[in-house]
C-alpha cells in the first residue's frame, strides 16, 4: 500500500516538472517606431532649462507650485468618479487574475458522508425473512479534475490575465495624470476668465469716463455724434465682455466642481491670473524616445501586447493531450466509532487525458485569433508610441517660440497703453479727433486679451509638456 502511495505521489510529481514547457513564442519589446531623438528646427528653440527635471519622475505635487491648485487637485483625485471607475477595473482585474492563477494548483475539497441502507436479507421459500440495516460513513480529502498544465495552457492564460490587470493598473494611472493636467488646465481657464472679467471693468470705467466727456464736449457743441456713438460703441463693447466673463466664471467653477466630484472652496479658486508661476519651469527642452515608455497609457498597450503573447501559446497548447488528475485519500467504515481506525483508510487516483483528433478546425481557428489579435495589439502599441511622439514634440514647438510671443505680446499691450494715454490726452486737449482715441480704445483693448491669452497658453504648453512626457503621479 505504501509503495503505490509513493509511486502515485512520484507521478503527480513528474507531472508538474513536466509542465514547465512553455508554448508561448517569446516576448521580444518592438523597436520603437519613432525618430530616437525629438525635432530640431526653428520652432524647437532651446529655452534655456537648467538641470531639468525628468516629468515621469517628478511628482505631481512639486510640479505644481500654487498651494490653492494642489489642493483642489488632491480633493479631486480623492473624489473623482472617473477616476473610482479606473480604480475599480483595476480591482475586476486582480480579481480576474486571482481566479485564473488558481487554476495552476489543484483545487483540494474535503468530503463526509453517510448512507443509511435497510434491504430484505433473501432466504427460501416458506421461511420466515429477515431484514439488514446497513450504515457506511466516509471521510475523504481530495482533488477533483485538476489539469496537468503539461504545455503551459493554464500559466500562459493566467499570465494573459496577469498583463491586463498591469494594464488596468496603467491605464488608472494615465486617468489620474490625464485628470490632474484636465483639473490644472481649468483652474488657469478660470484664472484667466476671472483676469479678463477685470480688464472688461476697468475698461468699462475708463471708456465710461470718455464717453461722459464726449456727451459733455457734445452738449456745448464741440464734439459731433459720430463720436458720441464712436465712444458708446467702446463703452457697450466693454459691457458686454463684462457679462460673457462673468458667464465662463461661472461656468468654469462648475467644471472645476465636475472633476472634482464636490463643491470647491472659494478659498482655493483664483480671483484673478497669479502674478507668479504656478507650475515649474525647468522641464526638458528635448528627450529621448525611450523615455516615452514611461508614459501610463504606453506601459498599457505594452502589457495587452504581452498578454496577447501569452494568449498565442495557450491556443498552441489546445492542440495537445490535455491531461487531469483526481485523487482522494480518506477513511471508510460500518459504524462511525470505527471512521478513523487502523485499516479503514483507502486512497485512489484516475488521470485521464483527451486528445483532439477532429475538432473541424475550432483550435486552428483559435489560434489565427490569438495571432491577428497579437498584431492588433502590436499597432495599438507602435501608435500609442508614435501619439506619443508627436504629443510631445508639439508640446516642444509650442514651448520653443512661447517666450518670444509672451514677450512681443507685452511689449504690444505696453505701447497700445502707452498710445490711449497719450490719445486720450491729445482728445482732451482738442488735439486730435476722437477716432484717433477709439482707435487707441480698441487696439488697447485688443492688446489685453491677446496677452491675457499668451500667458494662459504658456501655462497650458507647460502643463501639457509634462502630462506628454508621462507626469508623476505620487
Amino acid at each position: 500500500m505504501n509503495g503505490l502511495k509513493r509511486k502515485a505521489f512520484l507521478a503527480m510529481g513528474l507531472a508538474v516538472t513536466l509542465s514547465a514547457c512553455d508554448m508561448a513564442p517569446k516576448y521580444v519589446r518592438p523597436e520603437l517606431p519613432v525618430p530616437v531623438a525629438s525635432p530640431e528646427g526653428a520652432a524647437y528653440a532651446d529655452a534655456g532649462a537648467q538641470e531639468a527635471i525628468v516629468p515621469a519622475d517628478t511628482a505631481w505635487k512639486d510640479f505644481f507650485v500654487d498651494e490653492r491648485l494642489t489642493r483642489v487637485i488632491g480633493t479631486t483625485l480623492a473624489n473623482n468618479r472617473d477616476l473610482r471607475v479606473a480604480l475599480a477595473n483595476v480591482e475586476q482585474a486582480r480579481a480576474q487574475f486571482k481566479v485564473r492563477r488558481a487554476d495552476i494548483l489543484p483545487t483540494v475539497g474535503l468530503n463526509g458522508s453517510a448512507t443509511y441502507q435497510e434491504q430484505p436479507i433473501v432466504q427460501f421459500p416458506g421461511m420466515e425473512g429477515n431484514r439488514n440495516n446497513t450504515d457506511v460513513y466516509s471521510a475523504s480529502v481530495g482533488i477533483s479534475a485538476w489539469e496537468i498544465d503539461l504545455f503551459g495552457r493554464v500559466r500562459n492564460l493566467t499570465k494573459a490575465a496577469q498583463e491586463q490587470y498591469f494594464a488596468s493598473i496603467e491605464n488608472r494611472n494615465a486617468a489620474q495624470t490625464a485628470l490632474i493636467a484636465e483639473v490644472a488646465s481649468t483652474w488657469m481657464t478660470m484664472a484667466t476668465d476671472q483676469e479678463r472679467l477685470r480688464i472688461a471693468r476697468d475698461l468699462e470705467s475708463a471708456f465710461g469716463k470718455t464717453l461722459e466727456l464726449t456727451k459733455s464736449r457734445f452738449a456745448k457743441g464741440i464734439a459731433s455724434e459720430l463720436e458720441v456713438r464712436q465712444a458708446q460703441t467702446s463703452y457697450d463693447q466693454a459691457r458686454s465682455d463684462i457679462a460673457q466673463a462673468t458667464t465662463l466664471v461661472a461656468q468654469d467653477q462648475n467644471a472645476l466642481n465636475l472633476l472634482a466630484g464636490t463643491t470647491i472652496g472659494a478659498e482655493d479658486l483664483p480671483e484673478a491670473m497669479p502674478q507668479g508661476d504656478v507650475v515649474l519651469g525647468n522641464l526638458p527642452d528635448n528627450l529621448p524616445s525611450s523615455l516615452l515608455l514611461k508614459r501610463p497609457d504606453i506601459a498599457a498597450a505594452e502589457h495587452q501586447l504581452r498578454g496577447a503573447n501569452a494568449n498565442i501559446g495557450a491556443a498552441r497548447a489546445a492542440f495537445f493531450p490535455n491531461i487531469s488528475l483526481t485523487a482522494a485519500f480518506g477513511t471508510m467504515s460500518l459504524g462511525l466509532s470505527n471512521l478513523f481506525k487502523s485499516g479503514s483508510d483507502y486512497w485512489s487516483v484516475a488521470p485521464s487525458a483527451s486528445v483532439p483528433i477532429f475538432d473541424f478546425g475550432r483550435n486552428q481557428g483559435n489560434l489565427r485569433y490569438a495571432r491577428a489579435t497579437y498584431d492588433a495589439m502590436l499597432a495599438t502599441y507602435e501608435k500609442s508610441v508614435q501619439t506619443g511622439f508627436r504629443e510631445v514634440a508639439d508640446a516642444l514647438a509650442r514651448r520653443g517660440t512661447m517666450t518670444d510671443q509672451l514677450a512681443a505680446q507685452t511689449s504690444l499691450r505696453d505701447s497700445a497703453r502707452v498710445a490711449y494715454t497719450l490719445s486720450e490726452a491729445r482728445f482732451r486737449a482738442g488735439i486730435d479727433s476722437f477716432l484717433t482715441t477709439l482707435d487707441s480704445q480698441r487696439a488697447l483693448y485688443a492688446a489685453e486679451q491677446s496677452l491675457l491669452a499668451t500667458r494662459l497658453a504658456r501655462t497650458a504648453n507647460m502643463i501639457e509638456l509634462y502630462r506628454a512626457m508621462g507626469g508623476g503621479l505620487k
